[in-house]
């Protein structure tokens, strides 16, 4: 299934028909994902792509001096895409974070578990993880996606999500059963604020407002 932050992995033609629409100084980089056999990313489909095509992305390490982390955008034809994955799950790229934050990501990890929840992981960490390259610095912050079906599991792991940024510095989103996408410090931040607040929402082909009842209400009640 095609989503957001997903890893998908093209097909020989589809890397030709990717790079061919890349811009020249980008090139280099490409072929080397291409050949590493890298996946590219998921990402939100562009406003003029139709709908035979995939939008993907990748992310090059920080440069050693500035920080900047090169964004190449990418498209593909989706015949050209071989295969899909969901992103990492978190236990898979535990052993990348820095040593004092492996624990609570673990813990955090547990804790999804037996709620009846995968967390997973994009940025930093899982790129670090996907190519064995040096993505993380001290500024990095832990991109975790949570997949809640029903109003407890989101209750319960926004409380988690909170505790454990108090100890490691925690990003990402909560992506309810429709695929729609929030931030979940903007959920939170959302619930303590004025009623009728609206939020952020993500999508695979768009951005939109809404509120926090309407997305409320894609979850089941227990």
């Amino acid at each position: 299934m095609l989503a957001r932050h997903s890893l998908a992995w093209l097909t020989p033609a589809g890397w030709r028909e990717a790079e061919a629409a890349s811009d020249r100084d980008c090139r280099d980089a490409i072929t080397r994902w291409r050949q590493a056999d890298w996946p590219t990313i998921v990402r939100r489909r562009d406003a003029d792509a139709g709908d035979e095509q995939c939008a993907v992305g990748l992310a090059l390490p920080p440069d050693p001096a500035s920080g900047y982390k090169k964004r190449i955008a990418l498209q593909a034809s989706l015949v050209h895409v071989d295969k899909v994955l969901p992103p990492l799950a978190m236990e898979e790229a535990i052993a990348e974070a820095p040593s004092p934050w492996r624990e609570p990501l673990a813990e955090l990890a547990r804790t999804a578990r037996s709620a009846g929840m995968t967390l997973r992981v994009y940025g930093s960490l899982a790129l670090q993880t996907l190519t064995g390259q040096a993505y993380l610095t001290a500024s990095s912050d832990i991109d975790v996606l949570c997949y809640p079906v029903t109003r407890e599991q989101l209750t319960v792991m926004l409380g988690f999500l909170q505790a454990t940024a108090a100890h490691v510095p925690l990003d990402g989103e909560i992506v309810f059963p429709s695929g729609q996408a929030v931030a979940w410090k903007e959920w939170l931040a959302a619930e303590n604020g004025p009623t009728g607040v609206r939020v952020l929402v993500k999508e695979w082909d768009g951005v939109y407002l809404a509120k926090l009842s309407e997305l409320h209400d894609t979850l089941e009640r227990k």
